[in-house]
């Protein structure tokens, strides 16, 4: 689904985390950037490029909160957590997660990488 981050663009995550209120229109084909809480970006070799560099900036932008990349590392998953600082409307790094992804914001979870197949 894509996400409405400003005129002419809708990028369209792996992933999203919505809010549940934005989920009342079942025909509905994007979400605006406000009812999205974390958005999820999975790197492959055709997507590095936009997934590091542009699509990050344009959800900085549009100010979705939280957000987070899965690289590739010798064929098992990082995920890079970021939260939006709302002063510079950027993301800071805020966790690297190798084997365990356990993380309480922008909500409690704890995921084993260990258990993902290889990427």
């Amino acid at each position: 689904m894509s996400v409405v981050t400003g005129p002419s663009q809708r990028p369209e995550p792996d992933l999203s985390v919505i809010r549940a209120s934005a989920e009342q229109d079942p025909g509905r084909t994007f979400y605006r950037a406000g009812d999205v809480l974390l958005v999820v970006e999975v790197v492959s070799p055709e997507s590095r490029e936009r997934d590091r560099k542009r699509k990050p900036s344009l959800y900085a932008e549009a100010g979705i909160p939280h957000f987070w990349i899965v690289e590739n590392d010798s064929g098992r998953p990082v995920v890079h957590a970021y939260q939006l600082d709302e002063v510079t409307h950027s993301y800071v790094i805020i966790g690297i997660h190798h084997e365990i992804l356990k993380t309480s914001v922008p909500f409690d979870v704890g995921i084993d990488l260990t258990e993902i197949d290889l990427l």
